[in-house]
């Protein structure tokens, strides 16, 4: 589709026939005297005076429990920059349609015009009375460090800043499984990074808590490989990836190597780069809309590759909304304290473990394709496999309560699967792709 063919649909789509994509719909009948004296005055008195009593409370009596925020500030908005803070409502209501089109989370969008990050920080800390999570999203790296570290100290619900860990846990599992298919050990496998900011240092992170060594791996900015006693570009994020090294340059780190993770811009793979990796290399071309190399060019080069991008045109799409929808479902409805890294490793297995499943009818209908099994071409499931709201909402319900982080006491793992069977049919079942 050619770039004013598209302008104009997606112009179209975001004004007609309703300005916008999101509104707020009453979950309660209110048409009649005795239903609006329930709504409002005076009966709405009885449950504030009970929450009042007991703050807790607002979870049973609100839509507190069901009601995420989507912050921003709209210092980094998908490739567009520092657009402002009005420029990013349309993605911040595009994530609040994802929260409830594929969760049935309530989503209010909050465009915060401040760029000092502790000034954001007190803002966004007073919030918490009426929300039961915090989703952030789209602030400049290093501040969203920042943002997410203090806000979490401070507060008692889950915050949770999806361009980090939400690229994190999804590739982590198509990380997991393409070592699975190349027969390859997350302990002895060499890495290679190329974009430091908030994606890349998440992703590097998570991937040493899955279990890659950090002697193993490299991280590369716009001046090289970060090693140690290098101060140029330096920064307290980069310092934790600076190791021992000899190597100066990207061509230099991924000779060898056996995983390049790429969140950083188009086209800057080159056929030697590619050609010098090990056996059955593993490419993460993670660069949107444009990735660091083309599927086509990098699988023409090497038919041992298996490579995954951010694109869903090409196989093996590492999409955050296999992630963030279903993560806060579950830590919602435990009402969890925080989202922690066991929970966001619980996230990664449920969908490494969900892609070795048979592939229903209906996901391999939706692709156009003829068939689909796990494989080389398919690492992670598709966003439309409707078996994610379930396995990974359950998975990080259950480590949330394992871990001590839930507020909810008597969690019983059947009773919560039928329930989010349930929710399904009855608010989810009518996006359904079948």
């Amino acid at each position: 589709m050619d770039k004013e063919k598209l302008k104009e649909l997606a112009l179209n789509y975001h004004s007609f026939p309703e300005k916008g994509k999101i509104e707020v719909v009453p979950s309660k009948s209110c048409n009649t005297q005795a239903e609006l004296s329930l709504a409002y005055t005076p009966g709405v008195a009885i449950p504030c005076k009970e929450i009042e009593r007991d703050p807790e409370l607002s979870y049973q009596y609100t839509s507190r429990g069901n009601l995420v925020a989507v912050i921003s500030n709209g210092t980094a908005v998908l490739g567009l920059g520092d657009i402002g803070a009005e420029a990013s409502k349309p993605v911040m209501e595009g994530k609040g349609v994802l929260f409830k089109r594929f969760a049935d989370v309530d989503v209010f969008d909050l465009e915060i015009n401040e760029k000092d990050p502790y000034k954001l920080i007190e803002i966004i800390s007073k919030l918490e009375p009426t929300f039961g999570g915090i989703n952030l999203e789209d602030i400049k790296g290093p501040d969203c460090f920042t943002v997410e570290t203090e806000l979490k100290k401070i507060m008692n619900i889950p915050v949770f800043h999806d361009d980090q860990h939400g690229t994190a846990i999804i590739s982590g599992a198509g990380l997991l499984n393409a070592l699975d298919i190349s027969g390859k050990n997350i302990e002895t496998i060499k890495v290679v990074f190329n974009g430091s900011g908030a994606a890349g240092i998440a992703c590097a992170k998570f991937y040493k808590l899955l279990g890659v060594k950090p002697e193993n791996l490299l991280m590369c900015d716009t001046k090289g490989v970060i090693y140690k006693g290098r101060t140029e570009g330096m920064n307290l994020y980069k310092e934790e990836f600076a190791i021992e090294s000899d190597r100066r340059t990207l061509a230099d780190a991924l000779v060898g190597a056996d995983l390049f993770v790429g969140v950083s811009s188009a086209d800057i793979l080159t056929d030697e780069m590619v050609l010098s990796m090990a056996k059955d290399p593993i490419i993460f071309a993670l660069a949107n809309p444009d990735p660091e190399i083309r599927y086509e060019k990098a699988v023409a080069l090497r038919k041992d590759l298996i490579m995954a991008s951010g694109r869903s045109d090409y196989p093996n799409q590492i999409n955050n909304v296999l992630g963030f929808p279903f993560i806060f479902r579950g830590a919602l409805d435990v009402r969890a304290k925080e989202i922690n890294d066991q929970m966001k490793v619980a996230a990664t297995i449920a969908l490494s473990e969900l892609a070795k499943k048979e592939v229903p009818q209906y996901v391999v209908d939706a692709y156009g394709i003829e068939s689909l099994s796990y494989g080389r071409e398919y690492i992670i499931p598709k966003p439309f496999d409707t078996r994610v709201f379930i396995e990974v909402s359950l998975a990080v319900a259950k480590s949330a309560v394992e871990t001590g982080v839930a507020r909810v006491t008597d969690f019983d793992e059947q009773k919560y699967r039928k329930a989010l069977e349930e929710r399904y049919e009855k608010k989810l079942k009518k996006y359904s792709v079948k």
